[in-house]
């Protein structure tokens, strides 16, 4: 599981490089982002372009990380694919996390 980082806008953003988060990499994927969001940022987005399919694990997966991130800093979705998008609404997770349709709508939405 691969994970790249950039900080902009006040905000760390996780790009996930892979086409998966299912349960042959969920572990690997929560070790990674408590590796890559041990910061001091107050806002983590996590970039889900590359993404096509996620999984009851990968799901588990993200609540994980946004656990690992805490209170006080919070995890925002962007720019699902419409397998995953449709996932977290099915789930109702869309109510846990704010999703936005790509990281610029989403840095935008956060200055505003």
């Amino acid at each position: 599981m691969h994970l790249s980082t950039d900080q902009r806008e006040g905000a760390l953003i996780v790009r996930v490089e892979a086409a998966r988060i299912d349960s042959a990499v969920a572990i690997q994927f929560k070790d990674a982002m408590r590796d890559v969001t041990g910061g001091a940022e107050t806002r983590v987005l996590l970039d889900l372009s590359q993404v096509e399919f996620v999984d009851s694990s990968g799901l588990g997966a993200i609540v994980a990380a946004m656990k690992v991130i805490g209170p006080g800093r919070r995890l925002d979705l962007a720019a699902l694919q419409p397998g995953v998008d449709k996932v977290f609404r099915l789930t109702r997770m869309d109510t846990i996390f704010a999703i936005h349709p790509d990281v610029e709508s989403a840095l935008g939405a956060h200055a505003g």
